[in-house]
């Protein structure tokens, strides 16, 4: 039997439907017929993540995921995967209480990028995720040196984003 996966989502609801999307792909490609992955997903309303993200609440925030991630693993979830790069800054805080392992979207692409044969990734992301390292420096720490836009371009990259 298939495991099942929770997917933390909403943040925003548009890359949650991706990761739907593509883990569904995914399973039919590797299984065939009509198959499809098993999961289940809680979605939070990005406006008030957004909100705590722009006031540096991110405790708040951190606190909020880790009730979600428990209520994923209450509804037989049996690994996480965080359906956004910025909210990762929080992973530490939002896996405690929860004894499943999340999959670190860091560690999977960093995975990803050396199976390319690359050593040297362009990163464009929120200004956290860019400026921060907690995911940049997984990257480093998997062998990688990630390459990052100028200042104003980081500011404008996090604008759009937004």
């Amino acid at each position: 039997m298939m495991r099942k996966l929770g997917i933390l989502g909403g943040m925003s609801w548009e890359s949650t439907a991706v990761y739907y999307r593509l883990l569904n792909e995914g399973v039919r490609a590797r299984v065939g017929g009509l198959a499809s992955a098993r999961l289940v997903m809680s979605s939070v309303d990005f406006a008030g993540i957004a909100a705590m993200q722009a006031g540096g609440r991110w405790a708040d925030a951190g606190a909020l995921l880790a009730e979600e991630a428990r209520g994923l693993q209450a509804a037989g979830a049996e690994a996480i995967v965080l359906a956004t790069n910025t909210m990762h800054k929080l992973a530490d805080q939002m896996m405690q209480g929860v004894s499943i392992p999340l999959l670190h979207i860091a560690d999977a692409t960093a995975v990803r990028i050396q199976a390319a044969g690359l050593r040297r990734p362009g990163l464009m992301a929120t200004a956290f995720t860019m400026e921060q390292d907690f995911y940049t420096g997984r990257l480093i720490a998997a062998g990688l040196t990630p390459l990052l836009p100028e200042a104003a371009d980081r500011a404008e990259t996090h604008r759009i984003i937004y």
